[in-house]
Protein backbone atom coordinates (compact mmCIF):
# COMPACT_ATOMS: atom_id res chain seq x y z
CA UNK A 1 0.00 0.00 0.00
CA UNK A 2 0.99 3.96 -0.96
CA UNK A 3 0.53 6.09 1.65
CA UNK A 4 -0.62 9.77 0.27
CA UNK A 5 1.06 12.65 2.58
CA UNK A 6 -0.04 16.25 1.31
CA UNK A 7 2.16 18.79 2.84
CA UNK A 8 0.59 22.30 3.10
CA UNK A 9 2.88 25.39 3.08
CA UNK A 10 3.24 29.26 1.98
CA UNK A 11 5.63 29.83 -0.21
CA UNK A 12 7.77 28.49 -3.42
CA UNK A 13 11.17 26.66 -2.83
CA UNK A 14 13.78 29.36 -4.29
CA UNK A 15 16.93 27.82 -3.96
CA UNK A 16 17.70 25.02 -6.12
CA UNK A 17 19.87 23.03 -4.15
CA UNK A 18 16.61 23.02 -1.97
CA UNK A 19 14.08 21.52 -4.98
CA UNK A 20 17.14 18.97 -5.57
CA UNK A 21 17.09 17.72 -1.79
CA UNK A 22 13.65 17.25 -1.68
CA UNK A 23 13.65 15.75 -4.68
CA UNK A 24 16.00 13.22 -3.60
CA UNK A 25 13.83 12.59 -0.24
CA UNK A 26 10.39 12.12 -2.91
CA UNK A 27 12.66 9.87 -4.61
CA UNK A 28 13.66 7.72 -1.66
CA UNK A 29 9.86 7.19 -0.67
CA UNK A 30 8.86 6.21 -3.88
CA UNK A 31 7.08 3.26 -3.67
CA UNK A 32 5.67 3.72 -0.27
CA UNK A 33 4.83 7.42 0.15
CA UNK A 34 3.46 9.36 -2.42
CA UNK A 35 4.24 13.10 -1.56
CA UNK A 36 2.00 16.36 -2.68
CA UNK A 37 2.88 19.72 -1.70
CA UNK A 38 0.54 22.39 -2.10
CA UNK A 39 2.71 25.85 -1.84
CA UNK A 40 0.17 28.53 -1.35
CA UNK A 41 0.83 32.18 -1.71
CA UNK A 42 -0.76 33.54 1.77
CA UNK A 43 -2.11 32.12 5.01
CA UNK A 44 -5.90 33.18 3.80
CA UNK A 45 -5.08 30.64 0.81
CA UNK A 46 -3.71 28.37 3.23
CA UNK A 47 -6.45 28.42 5.41
CA UNK A 48 -8.72 27.70 2.68
CA UNK A 49 -7.27 25.22 1.10
CA UNK A 50 -6.44 23.59 5.02
CA UNK A 51 -9.88 23.49 5.81
CA UNK A 52 -11.06 21.48 3.03
CA UNK A 53 -9.48 18.64 4.59
CA UNK A 54 -11.23 16.51 7.52
CA UNK A 55 -7.90 16.91 9.90
CA UNK A 56 -4.18 17.70 9.76
CA UNK A 57 -1.15 17.87 11.88
CA UNK A 58 0.45 21.26 12.31
CA UNK A 59 4.03 22.25 12.61
CA UNK A 60 4.52 25.02 15.72
CA UNK A 61 7.22 25.76 18.15
CA UNK A 62 4.84 25.28 21.23
CA UNK A 63 3.77 21.57 19.72
CA UNK A 64 5.21 18.20 21.37
CA UNK A 65 8.44 17.63 20.15
CA UNK A 66 9.08 14.01 19.71
CA UNK A 67 12.40 11.71 19.00
CA UNK A 68 12.69 10.33 16.34
CA UNK A 69 11.55 7.13 17.33
CA UNK A 70 8.72 8.52 18.79
CA UNK A 71 7.94 10.43 15.68
CA UNK A 72 7.83 7.23 13.88
CA UNK A 73 5.30 5.59 16.03
CA UNK A 74 3.22 8.69 16.05
CA UNK A 75 3.32 8.97 11.93
CA UNK A 76 2.38 5.05 11.76
CA UNK A 77 -0.30 5.67 14.42
CA UNK A 78 -1.47 8.72 12.92
CA UNK A 79 -1.02 6.85 8.75
CA UNK A 80 -3.17 4.13 10.26
CA UNK A 81 -6.00 6.14 11.96
CA UNK A 82 -6.69 7.94 8.78
CA UNK A 83 -6.11 5.48 6.47
CA UNK A 84 -2.88 6.14 4.77
CA UNK A 85 -3.94 9.77 4.34
CA UNK A 86 -2.00 12.14 6.20
CA UNK A 87 -1.90 16.29 5.82
CA UNK A 88 0.56 18.47 7.48
CA UNK A 89 0.38 22.34 7.97
CA UNK A 90 3.44 24.33 7.82
CA UNK A 91 2.90 27.99 8.72
CA UNK A 92 3.95 30.88 6.61
CA UNK A 93 7.33 33.24 7.84
CA UNK A 94 4.35 34.56 10.66
CA UNK A 95 3.91 30.83 11.93
CA UNK A 96 0.35 29.45 11.65
CA UNK A 97 -2.79 31.23 12.19
CA UNK A 98 -4.90 30.90 15.17
CA UNK A 99 -7.09 29.17 12.90
CA UNK A 100 -4.94 26.30 11.71
CA UNK A 101 -3.51 25.80 15.19
CA UNK A 102 -6.89 25.39 16.25
CA UNK A 103 -8.62 23.34 14.20
CA UNK A 104 -5.30 20.81 13.55
CA UNK A 105 -5.56 17.52 14.86
CA UNK A 106 -1.64 17.88 16.47
CA UNK A 107 0.54 19.85 17.02
CA UNK A 108 4.34 19.22 16.75
CA UNK A 109 7.72 20.96 17.11
CA UNK A 110 10.59 19.77 14.64
CA UNK A 111 12.80 21.72 17.45
CA UNK A 112 13.13 24.65 19.58
CA UNK A 113 15.11 26.20 16.96
CA UNK A 114 13.45 28.28 14.33
CA UNK A 115 13.54 27.56 10.40
CA UNK A 116 12.16 29.58 7.49
CA UNK A 117 9.25 27.10 6.17
CA UNK A 118 11.70 26.34 3.00
CA UNK A 119 14.01 24.73 5.19
CA UNK A 120 11.09 23.25 7.29
CA UNK A 121 9.71 21.27 4.09
CA UNK A 122 13.51 19.78 3.78
CA UNK A 123 13.39 18.79 7.80
CA UNK A 124 9.30 17.61 7.60
CA UNK A 125 10.65 15.45 4.38
CA UNK A 126 13.73 14.03 6.22
CA UNK A 127 12.00 12.85 9.22
CA UNK A 128 9.00 11.36 7.39
CA UNK A 129 11.82 9.12 5.66
CA UNK A 130 13.75 8.36 8.85
CA UNK A 131 10.09 7.10 11.07
CA UNK A 132 9.57 4.95 8.09
CA UNK A 133 13.17 3.27 7.62
CA UNK A 134 12.76 3.56 11.83
CA UNK A 135 10.05 1.39 11.33
CA UNK A 136 10.91 -0.92 8.31
CA UNK A 137 14.37 -1.51 10.72
CA UNK A 138 16.53 -0.33 8.74
CA UNK A 139 20.55 0.67 9.40
CA UNK A 140 19.76 4.57 7.64
CA UNK A 141 18.34 5.66 11.32
CA UNK A 142 21.70 4.21 13.33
Amino acid sequence: MIFDITIYSVGKNKESWLTEALDEYVKRLKGTVKIQWVLLKNDEELENQVFLEKSWIALDPKGKVFSSEEFSKFLIKNIELEKGKLQFVIGSSEGLTPKLRNGAKHLFSLSPLTFTHQLTRLVLLEQIYRALQIHKNTPYHK
